[in-house]
């Protein structure tokens, strides 16, 4: 006869990697605001670490800026929020693909090295808690091993 007490917590479901489809799938960003090539690593409810690669065809290096191209901090904090809205979606299930995830608190956002086309950023996210639909995350956006950005923030998943 086994207890409540005497079963084992059921270990955290690991997804090695999810390409541009599944991305397009969880969330509704589309080209040219989709800034999130692949997710790798995920642990559902946990973390999960996403690519972005970084190529002088962004239509944002016309203007940031011509003579030195150079990644917007706040596109970088957005590639931090769709890594997290993946993440969360593919946590509750495939009922809240293409939902909404909606941006409520950026904190402690700290820019280190400028983001350059020919960089791959891999971005680590890591949920801090959640309550509800609300979910609060902390992140690092690294170049080469390097941390070029960090934040927390916290997001809503809504039903539209």
């Amino acid at each position: 006869m086994t207890s409540e007490n005497d079963k084992t917590a059921e270990a955290p479901r690991v997804i090695e990697a999810f390409d541009i489809a599944q991305i397009m799938s969880a969330i509704p960003h589309r080209y040219p605001f989709l800034l999130v090539d692949r997710v790798v690593d995920m642990v559902l409810g946990e973390s999960c670490v996403g690519i972005k690669n970084v190529t002088i065809n962004e239509n944002f290096f016309q203007g940031h800026f011509p003579t030195m191209p150079v990644m917007p901090g706040v596109l970088i904090i957005e590639c931090m929020a769709q890594i997290a809205a993946v993440l969360v979606v593919t946590t509750l299930g495939p009922a809240w693909q293409g939902k909404l995830v909606y941006f409520m608190t950026i904190e402690n956002a700290k820019f280190r090295k400028p983001v350059v086309p020919g960089d791959q950023m891999r971005v680590h996210i890591a949920k801090q808690r959640q309550r509800g639909n609300i979910w609060k995350f902390s992140a690092e956006a690294k170049v080469d091993g390097k941390v070029v950005a960090e934040a927390t923030y916290a997001a809503m998943i809504l039903d539209r």
